[in-house]
């Protein structure tokens, strides 16, 4: 009998991770199909002239005992992590420990097979100056914000708590539930319609419930005051919020770095990876998918291929178009009513930054710490800004240099999405110029990433989307999982649990897809499961 095979649309975190585990765990051999020229999907990193760009900023850290093995099984910690504390890390989980000492572990120095481990460092910027993300109760908070604003958003916040909680049928009722009306307006209102480019009214409460989980502002004032009397120093933290994490793992040269070493193995194993191909037609006979017709984006060719299981990461929207079957009609209406935002980076290299920090060894004089700022200024369009340096030096290749990412929330289409790569850099220096952070005149060199559908968004037809996921997992043989592929905003640890999940279906025989499901709508679901 012929081995069964695994056909797997698209070679981001949730694919590659079904193609390692089949062939781990089971006798099925994945066939993994990928879009564009690269593994990773929005977790790769594209290396400009030595400078690279992780799209988004991927933090390796995960609830999961699972992920985060898995990912150290991949590339190993960093040794020699002492410090004034004399830190140790140590990460735990059923099988085994994994302690890392001064000694012990890969070295950067001499190996690029490492991960990192990085200090989280994320700040606000909001009418020039720099706030604590998540915002803390600080003398620089007070300050930058005046006693008066300060004595407001207090106001408001303990009125929220002596209220009733709104009925939380929009995000903005989510996020006013958790810091009162005054501070969700001054730090959350903004940023989070940068993101949409709708009223966050207009945005299910879903997508605040899987991003923010248990902070609030009480969570966020007890950590604070936890961190005075203990610090936990550990990889897991399982004692802290998501959100409040001091502490991360990191590949040294960027996520992509993992996903290639993931993709190395998955052929060494005997996998297949081809690139270049869009699924452009899934055929259906009955409640099992047949075959994927493949287009070659270099040659127009068309290659239909064969399969026992299939995996998809694509937009669901575009599954369901593609889907050759007797689709009902109020799923194929659902589906083609989601709704996607998009997204570019505008990468610049610069001597210096106009902002500065305190000088830190090995890092461009006068350096700020963040590894991202989130731009809460409501006079410019750039959402997110990214410091390469400080996810690794060895993203950046002149020392010396300062290499920084712009992030733009944008519709594929749209006035962004079609402005040339040389005036989007111009735009994007000259907004930084404004606000005080950069001066334009000192850019050296740019580039720009455009990157299709990448959040899915939690408006349109996305609260009917039962009707879409009911009919998709009533085909026995496929498998929706990662990000797109889902439709939720999962982070990529949760997109490879999916994968890792509907694997084990695969290996034992389970029918029902709900336990994929269960992934990251639990907050202790990792632990528990």
């Amino acid at each position: 009998m012929p081995p069964r095979t695994a056909i797997i649309i698209g070679a981001g975190p949730a694919g590659l991770t079904a193609a390692l585990e089949l062939l781990e765990q089971t006798d099925v051999q994945p066939r993994v199909f990928e879009l564009t020229d690269d593994v990773g999907g929005i977790a790769r990193t594209v290396n400009y002239k030595g400078n690279r760009i992780d799209i988004g900023g991927h933090r390796f850290f995960s609830r999961s005992d699972r992920v985060m093995d898995w990912w150290q099984k991949i590339l190993p910690l960093q040794a020699g992590q002492g410090d004034d504390e004399g830190l140790r890390i140590t990460y735990q989980n059923k099988s085994r420990d994994v302690a890392v000492d001064d000694g012990e572990g890969a070295d950067p120095a001499t190996t690029d097979e490492v991960m990192l481990v990085r200090e989280r460092v994320s700040r606000i910027f909001f009418n020039r100056r720099f706030f604590d993300y998540p915002v803390s109760l600080s003398p620089d908070t007070i300050r930058n914000l005046g006693l008066f604003e300060t004595f407001r958003i207090g106001l408001s916040y303990i009125k929220k708590k002596v209220t009733p909680d709104r009925e939380e049928r929009s995000l903005e009722d989510f996020f006013i539930n958790r810091f009162g009306d005054r501070l969700y307006r001054t730090f959350f209102k903004d940023y989070t319609e940068k993101v949409w480019g709708v009223g966050c009214s207009e945005i299910k409460p879903e997508w605040g419930a899987q991003r923010v989980k248990g902070l609030s502002v009480t969570t966020a004032v007890l950590h604070a005051a936890k961190r005075i009397f203990v610090r936990d120093r550990s990889i897991g933290q399982k004692g802290s919020e998501t959100s409040l994490i001091e502490r991360f793992l990191y590949p040294k040269h960027g996520p992509g770095q993992m996903w290639k070493e993931v993709a190395k193995r998955v052929e060494e194993k005997g996998g297949t990876i081809e690139f270049e191909k869009k699924a452009v037609r899934l055929h259906a006979d009955g409640n099992e998918i047949r075959s994927v017709e493949f287009r070659d984006e270099k040659t127009g060719e068309i290659e239909t291929v064969e399969g026992d299981f299939f995996f998809s990461t694509m937009p669901v929207r575009d599954l369901v178009e593609n889907l050759e079957a007797e689709v009902p009609p109020e799923a194929r209406r659902v589906a083609a009513g989601l709704i996607y935002r998009d997204f570019l980076t505008v990468g610049l290299l610069l001597p210096q930054l106009k902002v500065q920090g305190e000088a830190r060894p090995g890092m461009p004089k006068g350096l700020v710490p963040d590894n991202w700022i989130y731009i809460q200024e409501r006079d410019v369009k750039v959402g997110r800004l990214q410091i390469f340096n400080n996810w690794s030096p060895y993203m950046v290749a002149a020392p010396g240099k300062i290499w920084i990412g712009l992030e733009y929330f944008c519709n594929e289409g749209d006035e962004l999405w079609t402005m040339s790569d040389e005036d989007l850099a111009r735009f994007g220096a000259e907004e930084l110029q404004k606000i005080d952070i950069v001066n334009a005149a000192d850019v050296e060199d740019s580039v720009v990433i455009r990157v299709p559908k990448t959040y899915p968004a939690y408006f349109g037809t996305y609260d009917e989307f039962d009707v879409a996921r009911e009919y998709l997992d009533s085909i026995e043989n496929l498998f929706l999982v990662g990000r797109n592929g889902m439709h939720r905003y999962n982070n990529q640890d949760h997109s490879m649990l999916t994968a890792m999940v509907a694997v084990e279906n695969i290996r034992d025989g389970v029918v029902d897809k709900d336990n994929i499901w269960a992934v990251n709508t639990e907050e202790e679901y990792h632990e528990e499961k």
